[in-house]
């Protein structure tokens, strides 16, 4: 594995021209670009932090355009996801606005919803996920996920806690653009850091809220 020296600065110029020319032709005359803007640098970048936060995978290129309007046949986005647990982890994005970076748990089977909605309704686990969430929030981090338009049935609706009862899914995510330490090898322990910060959270939702 090579060692990591960070995201070039052309990898979000990469997507930007993706987004113009979301086709196999351009795809294929670009495609030794992505492998060396995009793939190589991110796989270096997961390998160093996998001691750290778990082991990781890079998301395939192509969508999945079959049950799909939309045809073009490429993400304008190259995402991952290093593993705290089965469905719970650390994120990471790269696109034609830079670098995003997040974690939590995206799936809810009934079982975990049940197990996530009686976590927040007990006082404390639910109140440790408030002083979390003000944390992740603080840092400068936006709370995400599928939620519901009311309190679910069975909890008061005045609930302490009724906001976090509807998400179905709980993660943070925090949007960095092209942060001069990008193409570097500090991008390594920038992203650590960013990590770090919501790894409350994820342990929270690896906790209660796994599959």
């Amino acid at each position: 594995m090579d060692t990591f020296e960070g995201i070039p600065a052309a990898a979000t110029g990469f997507y930007a021209g993706l987004e113009q020319n979301n086709n196999r032709q351009w795809w294929l005359e670009h495609k030794s670009g992505y492998e060396a803007l995009v793939r190589e640098p991110l796989t270096a970048l997961l390998a160093q932090l996998e001691p750290r936060f778990g082991p990781a995978k890079i998301f395939r290129p192509n969508r999945d355009i079959r049950f799909s309007q939309d045809k073009s046949p490429y993400k304008t986005a190259q995402g991952a996801v290093a593993s705290f647990q089965e469905g719970v982890g650390y994120y990471v994005q790269l696109s034609a606005d830079g670098l995003l970076v997040g974690g939590g748990c995206h799936s809810s089977t009934p079982a975990q919803l049940t197990r996530l909605r009686n976590s927040v309704d007990a006082a404390g686990t639910g109140e440790l996920l408030q002083q979390i969430i003000g944390n992740v929030t603080a840092a400068g981090f936006t709370v995400d996920g599928e939620q519901l338009k009311t309190v679910p049935r069975g909890f008061p609706r005045d609930h302490p806690r009724a906001e976090l009862l509807k998400y179905k899914s709980l993660s943070a995510g925090r949007e960095l653009g092209e942060p001069g330490w990008l193409s570097t090898p500090a991008a390594a322990d920038e992203v650590a850091r960013l990590w770090e910060q919501i790894r409350p959270l994820v342990e929270w939702v690896g906790r209660h809220a796994a599959p």
